[in-house]
């Protein structure tokens, strides 16, 4: 039985509403599959094209509409899978789509720096974006059910959530090593911007071994022998591969807030973990506490993503080193997240209470987080398993 992508639902509701949808994701994260189920519900209707393939590029590169058209075999869905390996496709999806608006356009593509570059400017007004991450927690519970899920989590932890390693069986330190060598950097490897690999290969170790911690461009540029700039553009185009994303300060009212440095987690822990050829169990680690903190924080971006939760993320801390690990915004509300593997306290620093009296507090450990990888559900009780 397939697992159930919490997504789905939305980009189903978002298909024949006089817009082109948009899916992005990793390689390896189950786009595909998740094409193909939609395709099937509209079964004869319904057409998909792997634009790896060369006579589909062809199709639909330097065309007019009704050639186009003529090779989709005037079906009402139209799914173009890896869209960014056709030239131009922005235009070509734009030439289309005003040709034939009752004709609904379904692109996916795993590099956002290479679709989305392609697409932004020609389909302005036109377009519904979605974003598939690897599995959640959630979406696996329909597999693993409660203890089950509770006995699987250090492997989660381990090994991550990319489809191909959460649902195998055995041993899969193998496919996890070859997935990060081959997926981690082909479609980085092969932007303009990317000439040395090794610089990239000694970058996203340096992340790996600083997740839970705030990251100074300057320093990082310093270990790996380039200038600042550089050293960023290499990390906007990590988050544009869907490897790693940022979290910026949270900084409002007071003065020793902290505003200018940032904390980078992995999207998986698996990929990070074999980055670094760290695939102990979590006894023997000395990371416990920071890829605990990076597994949860990942759980909860990708839970309010699937759930459409519009919430900007943080972290806080002041000069002083009081800090929080995460925050959410949404509007003037205020959720603060204390994330320990162990005990949390139950109570947020005092500077923190006094700046922003408003703030929910919680503290999320193994006890109680199944209730906070539910960004949709309740809130979990901040004094369950403390």
């Amino acid at each position: 039985m397939p697992i159930k992508r919490t997504i789905k639902p939305a980009i189903i509701r978002s298909l024949f509403k006089g817009k082109v949808v948009i899916l992005y994701g990793a390689r390896q994260v189950g786009k595909t599959t998740l094409a193909r189920e939609i395709q099937s519900l509209y079964k004869d209707e319904a057409a998909y094209f792997n634009c790896d393939e060369p006579d589909v590029r062809e199709a639909f590169t330097e065309k007019t509409s009704t050639q186009m058209k003529a090779f989709a075999g005037g079906r009402k869905l139209l799914i173009l899978d890896e869209a960014q390996r056709v030239p131009n496709i922005g235009r070509a999806l734009k030439l289309f789509h005003d040709s034939f608006p009752d004709i609904q356009l379904l692109a996916t593509g795993s590099s956002s720096f290479e679709l989305s570059d392609k697409v932004s400017e020609p389909l302005t007004g036109r377009k519904t974006e979605f974003t598939l991450y690897p599995f959640s927690m959630e979406e696996l519970e329909s597999r693993y059910p409660g203890p089950e899920a509770g006995r699987l989590l250090e492997r989660r932890l381990i090994y991550g959530m990319y489809p191909e390693i959460a649902l195998k069986s055995g041993d899969p330190s193998g496919e996890l090593k070859s997935l990060a060598r081959s997926y981690a950097y082909k479609d980085v490897l092969t932007h303009h911007k990317i000439k040395n690999h090794e610089v990239l290969e000694k970058l996203l170790q340096a992340l790996a071994l600083q997740i839970g911690s705030e990251v100074s461009y300057n320093e990082l540029a310093s270990l790996l022998g380039v200038d600042k700039n550089t050293a960023a553009s290499y990390i906007q185009i990590l988050e544009k591969a869907f490897i790693v994303f940022r979290l910026g300060p949270f900084s409002r009212n007071l003065r020793n807030e902290l505003k200018k440095l940032r904390k980078i987690y992995f999207y998986d822990t698996g990929l990070r973990n074999a980055l670094i050829n760290n695939l102990n169990p979590m006894a023997l680690r000395q990371d416990t506490g920071a890829l605990w903190e990076n597994f949860l924080v990942a759980e909860r971006l990708k839970g309010l993503a699937n759930h459409g939760i519009d919430r900007r993320l943080y972290f806080w801390r002041t000069q002083q080193k009081q800090e929080i690990d995460l925050l959410e915004v949404e509007g003037e509300a205020i959720r603060a997240f204390e994330i320990k593997w162990g005990k949390v306290r139950s109570r947020p620093p005092k500077a923190f209470s006094d700046a922003y009296p408003g703030a929910v507090y919680a503290g999320i450990n193994r006890g109680n987080y199944p209730g906070f990888i539910h960004p949709a559900g309740d809130s979990p009780d901040p004094e369950a398993g403390a």
